[in-house]
């Protein structure tokens, strides 16, 4: 007996030691799936970044401002680098209106990433459905935001008059600055800068395609390992603990995805993370959605700050910053508020996710579709009228 005893305690202690290694283990793959998220943004601002303000000069009218922002986001992958850029077009004289529906776009767009990272799911059928639905919900909502509100911020203006009403409020209240407190860019730029430089030694155009290829591989095999992990690891306490932070409830789960957000700057690295964990089932498509849609009110903070420290026309610098954020909780209220809307985009995401499951290539179509060829020929067409 006294022999049981002993090799028991010993056991259970040798299985906590294999969790603490295996939770470490996930960590540091989340360390590299953040890095491999800088390293495409970097290999992508490499190859075209020098050329996004030449995109934005095709944005003549509101729906080609629309386009603009969804294709610009999609090649830089940050949506609060696109609304920096905006910022600061607005301060050197880019009409309000006009930057509207660029930062309707970049909503848009920045859901590419999370829906690329869903691809590393894609040998394996179930979670892959699950992954692809969680990545697109994001999806279906910023569009589903834009179709209601675009026509009315058209027709009336009312982004404009109260951002406007805002910026006049909060205008003169001294710079702020985030780039100090920014621990995650910190954390990984030895890792991003060290792939910059190796990439700029082989010129922009090469080297920013190796980047982006480098940040590919580095996702997928990321995103392998920790679902492999996630599966072993999400069950009894820990799971209940993830579960407290986002599966409690939306109001919850819209926190938490808003406060992370902030920390990190970043609505794609946030709501990427959430991936594995839908793929590998320990999180449902209703418990992600909610936490997606705080990532897009947390992705403001950015242009916010950003803005408060232009010095050029600077109250219209914190309209469309204001602007952004207002759509951002605007969208949360009345598509989640509304039950009519709140399930549209969770059963548009789960049609597809099945869909994409059973063809691997309807992925790729609706990833190229969504984020490029539709927007290219949207472009073309508007720029002809």
């Amino acid at each position: 007996m006294e022999n049981v005893q002993t090799v028991l305690p010993n056991r259970s202690e040798s299985e906590k030691s294999n969790n603490y290694i295996k939770w470490i283990t996930v960590a540091l793959l989340i360390y590299l799936l953040i890095c491999a998220v800088g390293i495409i943004g970097s290999g992508f601002k490499m190859s075209v970044g020098g050329h996004a303000k030449e995109l934005f000069a095709f944005a003549s009218n509101p729906f080609a401002g629309l386009v603009v922002g969804i294709v610009a986001t999609a090649l830089i992958q940050s949506s609060s680098t696109v609304t920096s850029i905006i910022v600061g077009l607005v301060a050197g004289g880019l009409p309000v209106e006009l930057a509207v529906p660029m930062v309707m776009g970049a909503n848009v767009g920045t859901s590419i990433t999370n829906t690329i990272v869903s691809l590393g799911h894609v040998r394996a059928k179930e979670e892959f459905k699950r992954a692809f639905s969680a990545a697109t919900v994001h999806d279906f909502f910023n569009l589903l935001s834009v179709v209601i509100f675009l026509p009315l911020e058209i027709a009336f203006g009312f982004l404009e008059k109260i951002g406007g009403s805002l910026a006049h409020l909060f205008y003169g209240a001294g710079d702020t600055s985030i780039k100090g407190f920014n621990f995650v860019k910190a954390a990984t730029a030895p890792v991003v800068d060290t792939f910059k430089n190796v990439g700029s030694s082989l010129g922009d155009q090469v080297g920013g395609g190796v980047l982006i290829i480098a940040g590919i591989i580095l996702i997928f095999v990321s995103i392998t390992l920790v679902g492999k992990l996630l599966k072993k690891l999400m069950v009894g306490k820990a799971k209940d603990i993830m579960h407290t932070a986002i599966g409690r409830g939306p109001i919850s789960g819209i926190a938490s995805g808003t406060l992370v957000t902030v920390l990190v700057q970043s609505s794609s690295t946030t709501t990427s993370l959430m991936i594995p964990l839908a793929g590998s089932g320990a999180f449902k498509l209703k418990e992600i959605y909610p936490f997606t849609l705080g990532a897009n009110i947390g992705t403001c903070v950015t242009a916010v700050l950003a803005a408060t420290a232009v010095t050029g026309n600077a109250e219209a610098a914190l309209q469309i910053a204001f602007i952004h954020l207002v759509y951002n909780i605007l969208g949360v209220l009345v598509i989640y508020g509304i039950p009519a809307l709140r399930n549209l985009p969770v059963k548009a995401a789960e049609a597809l996710g099945a869909t994409a499951a059973e063809n691997k290539f309807a992925a790729l179509a609706y990833i190229l579709g969504v984020f490029f060829i539709v927007p290219a020929v949207c472009l073309s067409v508007s720029s002809m009228l």
